[in-house]
Order: structure tokens, then C-alpha cells, then sequence
């Protein structure tokens, strides 16, 4: 055997040991989290009229210094990315029977939020490039039942938010910004997450900043702000306080985040910039290293945007390459690099809307006539049954020797393709 033997054909591996998991919990995160410990004060909230409304002085700081970071005038800390959508949806007044706009290739809270009121999920392709919706495709989609348009900046690079904001305000639309994965992302300098009327960042575990469990909403508008903040904490008591006069989408849920989530949230928001644009400087560097290699289309990022790279997203073409993806995939694997195939299967194929039940049977589906066929967003099912090949570039501890090892095994899978692509016909014949 020699190094250039395929692993998964008895060879050496490039990278010998698993990828360790990325660990970004250091010095500043245990200091902020004592010093909530030792306040013995783990959660500020109180559902009454009064500052405890808004939670704790952890909390209070963190959407503080959320607003001075991304540059907006409101931040409203959840417990989750989800009840921040969730929020976002009862804080546009969406009712039963309204239509959201939504992508089908996004993590599944997405298209769920609009089910918590009694919306239908409309789903409308994606671009083949960024894996975001496509504003000509969102604007044919428009029916007098539409209220809002719900885009993911999804991997990291944001849609095209100009476009959507300008369509949706001519509309008279709601535009709402799931940007869990595209924290500092930008398009033509404006921060991903503050151009639609209301934003959703995540705080998981494996985002690029995290608190283990948390989000954190913004929006430049008061009226909206309000609204979120009564949805996150039991806002149904507070209406007559804060003198709503529209109490609709306003019954409250506890979406309230601890006092040692924002202290950990505070930590990692102070080091945004360097965590960010060290897994840009990674992805660069594995994009520029198999740039060239055929049938292999490393991530795109459209001209005036910032790419942030939750996930390094490749395309793949089995024809050029003459190796089916999966194949491709495993011998990757073997390699030490494990990849990612496809992403989520397209979210119209998920029970709710291939049975068209959500809530006591059929509704909200029973206020529509919509179906959730196959072949409705073809772009969306290429890229996850052929195209798609993905390495999840934030949830490992690299630096710049493990790039060039990851990319070592691009070069030494690619070199073996025929060789493989015999193996696929082997197993064919068998």
C-alpha cells in the first residue's frame, strides 16, 4: 500500500483521528458565569408590570450590546432561535389562513412557526448557488392571503435581503430574517438579520456564537419590539399595562433566556469578530485548495455579500466527476473527513404537510387548499438528492494544518475517481 492508496480501499487515511469538536468556551465565558453564580440571581424574570419584565442585568446587557453590534434599535433575547420565530410570527399578527413564504431547505422551526398561528407554510425554490430563496420565484408566489416572507440566510450567506425587503414593503408585506447561521453575514454592508422588519439569531450550541440554548430577536420597530417582549413573557398579563389596543397573536409563552445564558452570550459576543472571521479564513482556505478539482463547485458568495460559513456548501456533479455522491462521500469518510450529503430533506416532505395535519386533525390545513407535491421546488430536491456536499466548518477544531489535510483528501478521493467509479460499476454488476 502507498499514501495514495483510498482508505476505504485498505490505504492510509490523510487525517488518522476524528476531527475534534470545536470548543469556543474559554476564560471570559467561566468569569461571566460566576459572576451570576455568585449574584444567585440565574433568571431576572417576573411576568408583571415593572423592570423585572425584561429580565435580569445580564440579560438586559446582553440585548444592549446586541443592538451596538448589529446596529439596531431593538433586542429581544429568547430561549431559542425556534420561539424566536415563533414570536416573530404572533408579533406580525400573523392569523389562521394567512400564507408565509417560506424556503424548503432550511432547518425544520422554520416552516413550523407559521403553523403555531394557524399560517400555511407557501414554499418557493431556492437558488442553486447560495441555497437561498429566489426573490422571482417569491414574487409569483404573492397571493392576496400573503403576509409575510420568511428568508433564511442559510450556511452563512445572505439572500437577497434588498430585494425582499423592497418586494414585501411594495406589498405591503412583513419580511422576517431566520438568520441563525449568518451572524456578521452582510450584503452591500448591511448586517444579515437587520434588513427584514424583524430578525432571529441563534445562540445554539454549535453556532458561531452560543450560550448552549438561546436567540436573540432585533427590529427597528417600537411597535413590534413590544409585541415580542409581551410573547416571551406571559404577555397576556401585561396587555392593559402597556395600553395594546390589538391583543391579537399577544397570549404569552415563557421564552424568557436564564441570566447564565446572556452571561455566556456576553463573553462570546465580545470575541464575535475574531470566532467569525477565523471560520472565514478556514473556508477560504479550503475553498482556494480545491478550487479547480472537477465537478466540484466550492461555496459561492455573490459580489457585495459577507459569506460566514456555518457550512462550507459544495456543489457536486456525479457526471463530471463519474463517481455517484455518496460513494464519493464515503471514501471522504474513510479519509477522516466526514461530509455532509444533501442537507434537510425538503420540508414540504415532512408529515405535517404530506398529511395536512398540524393541530386536532387537519388544521391549519383545513383553511387552505394547498398540496406539498413533489417536484415542487426542484432546485431545492436536486440539491439534496445529487448536489449538495457540505462540511460542517463550525463544529470542529481547526486551524490551518487540518484545512490543508481536509483538502489533501479532496485532491487524493478526486485523483482516485476512475478507480472508484469502477468500484460503483463493480457493485452495480454484483
Amino acid at each position: 500500500m502507498t499514501s495514495n492508496d483510498l482508505a476505504l480501499l485498505g490505504g492510509t487515511p490523510v487525517i488518522g483521528a476524528p476531527l475534534a469538536p470545536y470548543n469556543q468556551i474559554g476564560p471570559l465565558e467561566r468569569a461571566r458565569v460566576l459572576e451570576v453564580m455568585d449574584s444567585g440571581v440565574l433568571s431576572g424574570f417576573i411576568a408583571v408590570d415593572g423592570p423585572e419584565f425584561d429580565g435580569g442585568p445580564m440579560v438586559r446587557e446582553l440585548e444592549r450590546q446586541w443592538c451596538g453590534h448589529f446596529g439596531c434599535r431593538y433586542a429581544v433575547t429568547v430561549n431559542s432561535a425556534t420561539s424566536g420565530l415563533y414570536a416573530a410570527m404572533g408579533a406580525i399578527g400573523l392569523e389562521p389562513g394567512d400564507e408565509v413564504i417560506v424556503p424548503p431547505y432550511t432547518m425544520s422551526a422554520t416552516a413550523m412557526a407559521p403553523l403555531i398561528y394557524g399560517g400555511i407554510p407557501v414554499f418557493v425554490d431556492i437558488e442553486p448557488e447560495t441555497f437561498c430563496l429566489d426573490p422571482a420565484q417569491v414574487a409569483a408566489a404573492i397571493t392576496p392571503r400573503t403576509r409575510a416572507i420568511l428568508a433564511v440566510n442559510l450556511f452563512g450567506h445572505p439572500a437577497r435581503l434588498a430585494e425582499l425587503r423592497a418586494l414585501a414593503d411594495a406589498r405591503g408585506l412583513y419580511l422576517v430574517e431566520d438568520n441563525a447561521q449568518g451572524p456578521l453575514a452582510a450584503e452591500h454592508g448591511r448586517q444579515a438579520g437587520t434588513v427584514g422588519h424583524i430578525g432571529v439569531f441563534s445562540l445554539n450550541r454549535h453556532k458561531h456564537v452560543q450560550t448552549g440554548e438561546g436567540g436573540v430577536c432585533v427590529t427597528d420597530d417600537e411597535r413590534l419590539a413590544l409585541r415580542l417582549r409581551l410573547i416571551r413573557n406571559h404577555g397576556e398579563n401585561l396587555i392593559e399595562a402597556f395600553g395594546v389596543e390589538d391583543a391579537s397573536g399577544l397570549v404569552g409563552f415563557n421564552y424568557r433566556l436564564s441570566e447564565l445564558s446572556a452571561a455566556v452570550g456576553l463573553a462570546q459576543l465580545e470575541r464575535a469578530g475574531v470566532i467569525v472571521s477565523r471560520r472565514e479564513e478556514l473556508a477560504a482556505r479550503l475553498t482556494a485548495a480545491v478550487s479547480g478539482l472537477e465537478g466540484l463547485t466550492p461555496p459561492a458568495v455573490r459580489a457585495g455579500c459577507r459569506h460566514v460559513y456555518y457550512v462550507w456548501a459544495a456543489r457536486y456533479d456525479a457526471g463530471a466527476v463519474g463517481v455517484p455522491r455518496a460513494l464519493f462521500a464515503q471514501a471522504m469518510a474513510a479519509e477522516g473527513v466526514p461530509l455532509g450529503q444533501g442537507y434537510v430533506r425538503p420540508l414540504y416532505r415532512l408529515p405535517p404537510f404530506q398529511r395536512r395535519q398540524a393541530f386536532g386533525g387537519g388544521w391549519p390545513f383545513s383553511l387552505s387548499e394547498r398540496r406539498y407535491p413533489d417536484g415542487l421546488a426542484p432546485v431545492c430536491e436536486r440539491m439534496h438528492e445529487t448536489e449538495l456536499l457540505s462540511f460542517a466548518i463550525c463544529s470542529h477544531q481547526l486551524e490551518q494544518d487540518a484545512i490543508d489535510r481536509i483538502a489533501d483528501a479532496f485532491h487524493k478521493v478526486h485523483a482516485a475517481r476512475h478507480r472508484l467509479a469502477a468500484l460503483a460499476k463493480g457493485s452495480q454488476a454484483a
